[in-house]
């Protein structure tokens, strides 16, 4: 097949997109496909070859060393996409996005694929829209599914927010309602740094979700094709919290099948399915939770495009049903694919 692998963009997750791109590329092309990868932002001067042979993690390296040339003018200037990106797209027999954050993650692609009979992988682009924003995640599925306590706040709201008898008390976890990657999430303890916290928190997003602290277990479940895969235990490096750093230092450890008990799997992978139906997801995705110490479950967010990255967790959970890294990469697509046949 001739395969586009999406890459790059605007959103804090950038690097992210790059690592996990190149993986997604050259386990493609070892499987025999035609495949080119293609920043979304900067595009290409000509459409590439499908054909030729490619070291994608060079032109990753290669797009990296362009970040500086990121500014206000070029985003306004390219818009959703950068030069060739769209033609190069519809010359693939599909795309894979491997995209993570704002304009990849938020369905703004999807929906141009959409109207342009572009066949790409992973969730349409309302429910990738509903996914990216916690806040609407949480307004739709917290009636249905266990979630921490907590509310959404406007950035306008701040204020009046602050002087308020009925905010949320410390300790309590503030995050930006449409990032990744744990990106500006803030968990404060004392009430002293409330106020600073919040306005850190709104330099990411001009929606903060503001939620009680779960002291627990962080655990993680893959669906694929419908199908909840084996639950990962994350077990962050130096007794903290699985941040930024965490994610991507290689130092955390992570548990493969987790070591939970039978009821609470089995109450995990019917949740992580309900919550993608609840949200419209398709293809694959990822939910994340909270386990108290009492056997709570509690689920968390939704990742409509989970990374594919060195130390991500769907390939993990992938393998652990014997599918490996080239594998996964190809069911996506194949299941990406009945959505148009």
């Amino acid at each position: 097949m001739k395969i586009a692998v999406l890459c790059g963009g605007t959103s804090t997750e950038r690097e992210i997109s790059f690592r996990t791109s190149a993986k997604v590329a050259n386990a493609l092309q070892q499987k025999g496909h035609a495949v080119v990868m293609v920043d979304v932002f900067f595009g290409t001067d000509s459409i590439p070859n499908f054909s030729e042979t490619k070291d994608f993690f060079a032109i990753a390296d290669s797009l990296r060393s362009r970040n500086s040339e990121i500014t206000k003018e070029k985003i306004k200037e390219y818009g959703l996409m950068g030069p060739n990106v769209f033609e190069t797209c519809k010359a693939a027999d599909i795309v894979f996005i491997g995209l993570h954050g704002e304009n990849g993650e938020d369905g703004k692609i999807q929906a141009v694929f959409e109207e342009s009979g572009i066949k790409y992988t992973g969730s349409d682009a309302v429910s990738s829209a509903i996914a990216m924003s916690k806040a609407k995640t949480k307004e739709i599925v917290a009636s249905k599914i266990r979630m921490p306590s907590g509310i959404a706040l406007q950035k306008e709201e701040m204020e009046s927010y602050l002087q308020s008898p009925e905010r949320i008390p410390v300790p309590c976890v503030m995050k930006p309602s449409n990032g990744g990657s744990s990106v500006g999430v803030l968990i404060v303890i004392e009430d002293s740094e409330y106020e600073k916290s919040l306005a850190e928190a709104f330099q990411y997003d001009d929606t903060v979700l503001i939620e009680q602290y779960i002291e627990g277990r962080e655990l993680t479940q893959a669906v694929l094709d419908g199908q909840a895969l084996p639950p990962v235990e994350i077990c962050p490096d130096q007794d903290t919290w699985y941040d930024y750093i965490n994610k991507y230092n290689g130092k955390t450890v992570e548990i493969c099948p987790a070591e939970i008990p039978e009821d609470v799997l089995a109450e995990m992978s019917e949740k992580s399915v309900r919550f993608g139906e609840i949200v419209g997801l398709s293809v694959y995705y990822r939910i994340d939770y909270l386990l108290d110490a009492e056997g709570t479950l509690y689920a968390l967010e939704a990742n409509s495009l989970p990374g594919m990255t060195d130390t991500s967790l769907v390939p993990q959970e992938a393998k652990a049903i014997g599918l490996d890294y080239p594998e996964l990469c190809e069911k996506i697509i194949e299941i990406s694919l009945e959505k148009y046949s």
